[in-house]
């Protein structure tokens, strides 16, 4: 498959969770909760942790801004349903590291599932920002949990 089917791919991926949002929807009696601000673009989220014995059972959020900011929010929720802290910690680590790393012919880490689709945000430095809006609430609220 060309690069170009893959770009097409990864972009009907993000149109598609930017708009069937999963994890959308503040759920009730969540162990910790976040609100973030991209204060460059307006876009924001609020990010309910929902974490027991250990590990992240549910993360609900809500939020409005870019295609990016929003498709990214509902890619993290089915990702790091079911992790530990120490993994969920480590998937942010590889998200926030493929995002930084500009070189077209890096391979994205595999743990990612559908959150390599935003790989190609790195070639554009102010949209990291909106990629990375639910994935540092998700620190945030990791932080609050474990604290």
């Amino acid at each position: 498959m060309a690069v170009s089917d893959f770009d097409g791919l990864y972009q009907e991926l993000l149109i598609e969770h930017s708009k069937q949002r999963h994890g959308f929807g503040l759920q009730p009696n969540a162990s910790a909760e976040v609100h973030s601000l991209n204060r460059s673009c307006g876009d924001e989220v609020t990010l309910r942790l929902h974490f027991d014995d250990g590990q992240v059972k549910a993360v609900s959020w809500e939020g409005r801004g870019c295609a990016i900011s929003q498709a990214s929010a509902s890619i993290l929720s089915d990702i790091v349903k079911g992790l530990p802290a120490e993994e969920c910690r480590a998937c942010i680590g590889q998200f926030r590291s493929m995002l930084q790393n500009r070189s077209p012919d890096s391979e994205p880490p595999e743990d990612l599932g559908d959150a390599v689709a935003l790989k190609g945000v790195a070639l554009y430095p102010p949209r990291i920002k909106c990629a990375m809006l639910a994935w540092v609430a998700l620190e945030d609220a990791l932080d609050k949990v474990e604290a």
